[in-house]
């Protein structure tokens, strides 16, 4: 499973993703045994980030499902044992996973300037709608 979630966040790098975090969920989770959080600099960027990473994952003999790709605010990749999720900066803060999960989140905001990254959890950001989550697009289908 390390092998994977190194190819993960090496493959995010490679492609300019942002704040990359790893989160280790053995023993706390039934679904998974890690997550990666990473940010995308724009919704075009966030799109290629997890197209990038689908044919990776494809490559390395895995069959990823994907979540948010439509609207590229959020995008899930589940991809077995490892959970991808990736941010736009701003969606990022909104849902504060890193909080939820108890590890340091990233401190920038987009443009490089420093913010209280959740400081209030689930407080709109400001000129954005609450984005919807993969799961709520997924059960609109």
């Amino acid at each position: 499973m390390d092998h994977i979630v190194d190819a993960i966040e090496t493959n995010l790098a490679s492609h300019k993703a942002e704040d990359v975090v790893r989160i280790d969920l053995a023993g706390k989770s039934d679904y998974a045994d890690a997550m990666v959080i990473a940010s995308g600099q724009s919704a075009r960027h966030v799109g290629a980030l997890a197209d990038y990473l689908v044919e990776a994952l494809k490559g390395e003999g895995l069959r990823p499902t994907v979540e948010g790709m439509p609207q590229c605010d959020w995008v899930l990749i589940d991809a077995g044992d490892v959970v991808v999720h990736v941010f736009r900066p701003e969606v990022r803060a909104f849902y504060n996973l890193e909080k939820m999960w108890g590890v340091p989140g990233p401190t920038r905001a987009a443009g490089g300037a420093t913010a209280p990254y959740g400081a209030t959890p689930g407080a709109a950001v400001p000129g954005m709608a609450a984005p919807p989550t993969p799961l709520m697009m997924a059960a609109s289908r």
